[in-house]
């Protein structure tokens, strides 16, 4: 029985994480890949087909309603509102299709309201990714009319719900696990966007930067399978043409852009952030506006119908998906009053459309606004051509509203087959997304979830857990017991061991060292206290005891300790001989070692150091770190007390 002395602990402080012996290192991962994986495959291609059917289906359905209501004909061919020969009559149609989305959200389901996305990411935080099967069918029909009665809106956000629901029903029907029927979920939404609008890389890369809320294969393979079976069928379906390489939107041939057009690229970049921040107020503005009226929400979508009819009437170009509107964005050079129509009409009738409650996505009107943004700025900029600003405009559009960059720079490209503006769709899209990002607390996507009381964090970072290891944080001045000793002596020990409160337990050894059981000082006194002092730690000790070994990731333990509800462990060597302890509170050293690289600021080298002692004879003082800061990483150590710190 005794305690290590803590000097022989203070020999083996390091410097941030431990360097591990060859064999422990090459037993650990730098990614984790479970088996399970393999059997969501197959579930992930029947995914990709369904999201592309039920996407195929919407689209015809959207044509159907549109065709009829302002063309009177029966016509499977997708064809914009904006031709129509109506006049007037064409204002009571979004009013109309307002009224039946009312009535399906009232009486089939509420969730159907909103566009789409927001609506996915809380089945996916708090949901357990199940969908209700309904919506699979409500959520394509109310989207159909509500786009095709004239509603501003992109198929894509209803069709990646109604995607991610058809993946979320069909993983219900299995014995999944919430992430695997999150998997299945973001497979369907990403196959249905790939669906829309042939971009099976942008699909997958939207799964990844907004709806999965991690970066690990397990999600991203079933996901990226999915979205290129999706674009498959669709090219099946629709061309009949197997893997035609055809653009949704082709354009005309675009010159690199100059060193004086890169700079105005860094100018629509800023705009295009601050206009992220309009779109984003003017939608939840005009929701909040909705929510002071006197009367049910049923009626909001058919007010909000009012306002799209009336706009129709001042700029039909804004009316329904608009795909024909982005073609003429991309490859005519539109005059700046058109520009400015298109761009004000659209914002408003989309704002007050969406802030209603009806159904619709939003991806199709940000790039409608996007590229006559760009478009305008392209006729402002000297010597450059305004449809390739209309382009620069929807990828920094979309990189400041929707908040995922890459996707945006990858979208634009699938879409158009354009490869010559990357080094300023980058410049564009890096500074939307900054400003958006610095003047915005939440996206257009994550307001909503927030406003239903979630919080929404979408950042992705190497987790501390997941880099320091048990031997870089555990106490190793610890108490031993033999096997057999009295509890009387036990109980001595404890109470004149000022480390106990924070060991928490004991580790009882064989005659050789090895670890047999524990027992817990709250036991110890609680005997104590009832008098039963007698017989020996045998009688009460923990036979099956959970251990911790040196080289296992602070991770490993933290799902050890969640998984059997325990907050301290035994740590042993090879030979099962105890050589520390670690308490769940020890978990945190993992974090405050982050927060030490991201908040302690220290100044490595000196350049002063140059100019008092001479260049040449101690130049080495510029390369050598003062005692003070010998190694810009922290020092993790143990006090005998168990207690932590940084230096």
């Amino acid at each position: 029985m005794g305690t290590e002395d803590s000097t022989e602990k203070n020999k083996n402080q390091r410097t941030g994480p431990k360097k591990l012996s060859s064999d422990a290192a090459r037993r650990l991962s730098d990614f984790t890949m479970p088996r399970s994986v393999i059997r969501l495959i197959p579930l992930a291609i029947i995914t990709g087909i369904l999201g592309a059917l039920i996407a195929i289906v919407l689209m015809d359905l959207i044509a159907i309603i549109t065709n009829f209501l302002y063309y009177q004909k029966f016509d499977l061919t997708l064809i914009s509102p904006r031709n129509n020969t109506i006049g007037w009559w064409a204002v009571p149609i979004p009013i109309v299709g307002g009224l039946i989305v009312g009535f399906m959200a009232r009486y089939g389901s509420e969730k159907i309201r909103g566009h789409g996305i927001p609506e996915a990411m809380e089945t996916i935080l708090v949901g357990g990714s199940k969908v209700e099967p309904k919506l699979t069918v409500l959520k394509p029909i109310a989207s159909a009319f509500s786009i095709g009665t004239g509603g501003p809106f992109g198929a894509e956000g209803p069709i990646i719900l109604t995607g991610g629901a058809l993946g979320s029903v069909l993983a219900q029907f299995l014995n999944l696990t919430s992430i695997e029927r999150r998997s299945l979920l973001v497979a369907g939404a990403s196959a249905g966007m790939s669906a829309v609008f042939g971009t099976p890389i942008a699909a997958a890369l939207l799964g990844v930067e907004l709806l999965l809320f991690e970066w690990k294969p397990r999600s991203f393979v079933p996901v990226a399978i999915a979205s290129i079976v999706a674009d498959m069928v669709r090219h099946f379906f629709v061309s009949m043409q197997w893997m035609k390489a055809e653009p949704l939107f082709p354009v005309n041939k675009i010159l690199p852009l100059s060193g004086a057009g890169l700079g105005d690229a860094v100018i629509l970049g800023l705009i295009c952030g601050i206009m992220a921040w309009v779109l984003t107020k003017a939608v939840y503005g005009a929701e909040d506006a909705f929510r002071k009226l006197p009367f049910h929400w049923m009626w909001w979508p058919a007010i909000g119908g009012v306002i799209v009819g009336l706009g129709g009437m001042i700029q039909p170009a804004a009316l329904g998906v608009g795909y024909d509107t982005i073609g003429d964005l991309l490859t005519k050079n539109i005059g700046l009053t058109t520009l400015i129509s298109i761009f004000v009409v659209k914002l408003v009738i989309w704002a007050f459309a969406l802030g209603s409650g009806t159904s619709g996505g939003i991806l199709a009107p940000i790039l409608i606004l996007g590229g006559a943004l760009g478009g305008m700025m392209g006729l402002v900029f000297p010597g450059n051509s305004p449809e390739e600003w209309a382009l620069l405009g929807m990828a920094g559009a979309l990189a400041g509203v929707m908040r995922s960059p890459f996707t945006s720079i990858v979208f634009v490209i699938e879409l158009t087959h354009n490869t010559d503006l990357f080094l300023p769709l980058l410049i564009t899209v890096t500074l939307a997304h900054f400003i958006s990002v610095l003047t915005l607390k939440r996206s257009i996507l994550t307001e909503k979830v927030a406003r239903r009381g979630f919080h929404v964090l979408r950042e992705y970072a190497v987790e501390p857990l997941q880099v320091l290891f048990v031997e870089d944080v555990m106490s190793t001045n610890i108490l031993t017991i033999n096997q057999g000793a009295p509890l009387s002596t036990v109980h001595s020990l404890v109470i004149n061991n000022s480390n106990m409160r924070s060991q928490r337990l004991i580790p009882v050894l064989t005659d050789d060292g090895k670890i047999v059981g524990a027992v817990s000082w709250q036991g110890i006194m609680e005997r104590f206290l009832k008098g039963e002092l007698s017989g020996n730690v045998d009688d009460i000790m923990i036979k099956d005891i959970i251990t911790a070994r040196p080289e296992e990731t602070l991770r490993t333990i933290a799902d050890r300790m969640a998984e059997k509800q325990i907050g301290v462990l035994p740590v042993v060597d090879e030979s099962g001989k105890p050589c520390g302890m670690l308490t769940q509170f020890d978990l945190l050293i993992g974090r405050d070692y982050m927060l030490q690289e991201e908040r302690k600021r220290e100044r490595v080298l000196k350049i002063w150091s140059i100019h008092k002692f001479g260049y040449l004879n101690n130049i080495s003082h510029l390369f050598t770190l003062s005692n003070n800061e010998s190694h810009p990483e922290k020092k993790i150590k143990k006090s005998g007390k168990g207690d932590a710190k940084i230096e």
